[in-house]
């Protein structure tokens, strides 16, 4: 039987991770004291790897797929095919940006005034091609962990990824540029990606974690309606397409099934009912899957 060699990002992507796989349909469980996870597909073996590694480890054959960051892919700078991008992180839904930071009251205001300065980071080759192409001669060490606390004594600035900026903020840091926007990669071994099998199975597993995030900020509405007031609830309910509308055992009712944004939920449905819907019913959803 053939079988994927997944690589699971372990660290601060881990959990949201395999939340996801689980609202896939795919169960993963970990043991604290392994770094082979279960899952219940035989076809798949899971491996945990730090994202920072993940592209090595594909790019070599190791891992036949994994997921990891379009940050960690530049600065490894390893030859891997990217599948597909997935919007996510730790706590949000947004892409993760690489950031140039210094005190709140240092004198420097751009990258180039960090000429022969001393920036701490744990992306050192992203930060190094980023001073290369703005002309700056600057001094890049690399950061084992708990880079914010660093300036203004060990170092001059900083270059570190966010999300909300909270960490920056509570260090008394302020950013200056952007060195790079980053998003989750789900990436293949170039001969992987050429085994048909492995490609599919792949681009299964890609189409069903982006039906999960697709899915993350809708739910679906269902609601019953006269036929003579139809026309008014339609030109109230947004649709991805267009409503599901089934006929009731009454003649003249209908009933109405659609997938709206969850934000829109909230406002429409008192405007619904006074067009004429009932029985109002709303439901979390799993996946959305759009071709």
């Amino acid at each position: 039987m053939s079988v994927l060699r997944l690589g699971i990002p372990k660290g601060s992507l881990q959990d949201t991770t395999i939340h996801m796989f689980k609202k896939a349909g795919y169960d993963i469980r970990v043991s604290s004291r392994s770094y082979y996870p279960t899952i219940d597909d035989p076809e798949i073996e899971c491996i945990l790897i730090r994202a920072q590694e993940m592209a090595r480890y594909v790019a070599e054959g190791i891992l036949d797929a994994g997921l990891t960051g379009y940050d960690w892919m530049l600065e490894t700078g390893m030859q891997v095919q990217d599948v597909g991008e997935l919007v996510y992180g730790k706590v949000g839904r947004n892409p993760l940006r690489w950031v140039l930071a210094v005190p709140e009251d240092s004198p420097f205001q751009s990258v180039q005034d960090l000429q022969g300065k001393r920036i701490a980071t744990e992306a050192v080759g992203m930060t190094r091609r980023y001073l290369g192409k703005h002309g700056v001669d600057a001094t890049v060490e690399f950061s084992w962990g708990a880079t914010e606390v660093k300036p203004p004594r060990l170092a001059d600035a900083i270059v570190e990824i966010t999300e909300t900026g909270s960490s920056l903020s509570a260090n008394n840091l302020r950013v200056i540029d952007t060195v790079c926007t980053t998003t989750t990669r789900f990436i293949a071994n170039q001969d992987s990606w050429k085994d048909e099998w492995k490609k599919q199975k792949i681009e299964r597993l890609l189409l069903l974690l982006k039906s999960v995030l697709a899915a993350e900020q809708k739910v679906g509405l269902m609601l019953n309606v006269s036929k003579d007031k139809l026309d008014a609830v339609l030109n109230i309910l947004p649709a991805m397409h267009k409503p599901t509308v089934s006929s009731l055992a009454s003649t003249d009712w209908v009933a109405l099934v659609t997938v709206i944004d969850e934000t829109v939920v909230r406002d429409i449905i008192p405007h619904l009912l006074q067009a004429g819907a009932e029985d109002i019913v709303e439901y979390p959803l799993n996946k959305v899957v759009v071709q």
